[in-house]
């Protein structure tokens, strides 16, 4: 019987430790429009930064780890680490520097009404909060919270309100697919196609065995993609459309996250190789890859 409760408990020490080591670190920030400045809306709204405080709040007593974006955001100003006008580059050096995993985009809307009784106000918070992969920008879990319409000042509490409403769901979404990730790999697409004044085409024959360009690009794909899982959706003269690729949840010579980045600097270094010179952007979890 005691060897029996023992076998129990490594097992259930097991599980345990699994489950810690897959769940993720999380940075809440705050949604923005295009142009807008990340860093002005918070110092401007002081509602939505006591609502970003209490999204964080949530997911700690949830039993994960987060960053501090605004101390983040903080820190990074402090030590001069960048100095850049384009707002969607401050956020995702932001989010890059930060270590997290998984950023949340919350969208927060606080509605106050005209004074009532005790001049307490009639109030409301609604928030949406979407959770992005870090690495790839893929998005892992979306929901809407609202608080309800209530006669207070205190939007603290009905920022906890509306996360509360919605967190657990949010939460196990994200965790799931988080988990999903780190066990089968990250999904990402590759797009490869041609400049007018190309030399190359996905047809040319490339490299020492005289392959088509195209199937090189297959061979090499094989085997970077996490246990050669990957799908090609097309493939034409002029176009390669690599619809889904598995990145690796950990670099092997690292030991550090896989990102959408590091597989665009692996491919300049295979176009290189070859020859061939090309450029590379990325959007999404969509690496861009034009022959140049």
């Amino acid at each position: 019987m005691k060897k029996i409760l023992l076998f129990l408990y490594v097992i259930f020490i097991t599980i345990g430790s699994a489950a810690q080591t897959t769940q993720p670190k999380i940075m809440v920030i705050p949604y923005t429009k295009q142009g807008e400045d990340i860093r002005n809306i918070l110092e401007a709204d002081e509602n939505k930064r006591i609502v970003l405080t209490k999204i964080k709040e949530a997911f700690d007593e949830r039993g994960y780890s987060t960053i501090d974006f605004v101390a983040k955001l903080k820190a990074i100003e402090s030590g001069n680490t960048f100095n850049i006008d384009n707002q969607s580059d401050i956020k995702s050096q932001i989010i890059d520097m930060s270590g997290a995993d998984i950023y949340v985009e919350a969208e927060i809307t606080c509605q106050q009404g005209i004074g009532g009784s005790d001049n307490k106000r009639e109030s409301r918070v609604k928030i949406i909060v979407t959770a992005y992969d870090s690495a790839t920008g893929e998005s892992l879990s979306n929901k809407i919270g609202e608080s309800g319409v209530f006669y207070t000042n205190d939007i603290a509490k009905l920022g906890m309100k509306a996360i509360s409403s919605c967190a657990d769901d949010f939460l196990r979404i994200m965790q799931e697919k988080f988990t999903s990730m780190a066990e089968n790999g990250r999904s990402a697409m590759v797009q490869i196609g041609l400049s007018d004044s190309s030399d190359f085409n996905l047809e040319s024959e490339v490299g020492t065995e005289g392959l088509q360009l195209q199937d090189e690009i297959e061979l090499w794909i094989e085997e970077r993609a996490y246990n050669g899982d990957y799908h090609i959706q097309g493939v034409t003269k002029t176009k390669m459309i690599i619809d889904d690729v598995k990145l690796p949840p950990v670099d092997p010579v690292t030991g550090k996250s896989y990102t959408l980045s590091k597989l665009s600097i692996d491919f300049m270094r295979f176009f290189r190789k070859l020859g061939i010179p090309v450029s590379r952007s990325t959007r999404g979890n969509t690496l861009y890859i034009t022959i140049n």
